[in-house]
């Protein structure tokens, strides 16, 4: 479980101001998006800069895989005597954050735990961490309060996003972080949806009658 290093996508940046920055929001394909990876898709955004974009996918179940499938895959045994809370975890959904690197680990969390230099805050309550010792913290009963594991990540060169948004790929919002750690995949696209005033089978029927 590693970090991702920086984009160095060759594709020509448009001049951003800070405040254009979509860090720390949610992403939310439209609708009519049919790409495989991102259709339905919530996406929790990491990094958004003129040098590209980076995030993960928070709705989209790994397909063969659990948490406790995870701790043995990475040889990590649960101690003798740790704290219930790991009893929840073992059943829960490892993620699929996106379509890069789909074999490392990534660990969207509550601000209560740090890894020290390698954890990154990314917003109030929210951060991100990349390592294996915080799958050892989380068999143990003492990671964070509230966390989702993906493996894999989305992510865009300089100015792919914008052409993107400008194109009406995505819809984007505050982050909600119940919606995000909460384990209902299922309806979390719609509840982002609804958060913006959208009903997605609406918008679906509006445009084939266009």
């Amino acid at each position: 479980m590693k970090a991702p290093a920086k984009s160095s996508s060759t594709r020509t940046s448009r001049s951003r101001r800070s405040g254009d920055s979509l860090e720390g929001q949610m992403l939310i394909a439209m609708p009519t998006m049919t790409d495989k990876w991102f259709a339905r898709s919530v996406v929790y955004m990491c990094a958004h800069s003129a040098k590209g974009a980076m995030g993960l996918i928070v709705n989209q179940k790994a397909k063969n895989i659990s948490f406790k499938d995870l701790l043995s895959h990475l040889k990590i045994a649960k101690p003798a005597g740790a704290r219930s809370a790991d009893d929840r975890l073992e059943g829960r959904s490892v993620l699929v954050g996106g379509p890069v690197e789909t074999a490392r680990g990534f660990v969207l969390h509550s601000s209560d735990y740090a890894d020290g230099t390698t954890t990154l805050v990314i917003d109030s309550g929210i951060c991100l961490t990349a390592t294996v010792d915080i799958v050892r913290a989380m068999a143990r009963g003492t990671g964070p309060q509230r966390s989702l594991l993906a493996l894999g990540y989305a992510s865009w060169g300089a100015g792919q996003l914008e052409t993107e948004m400008q194109s009406n790929a995505w819809l984007h919002c505050p982050a909600d972080l119940d919606l995000i750690f909460d384990i209902d995949l299922t309806s979390k696209y719609d509840r982002a949806m609804a958060k913006i005033g959208i009903d997605p089978a609406r918008f679906i029927s509006d445009a084939g009658h266009a």
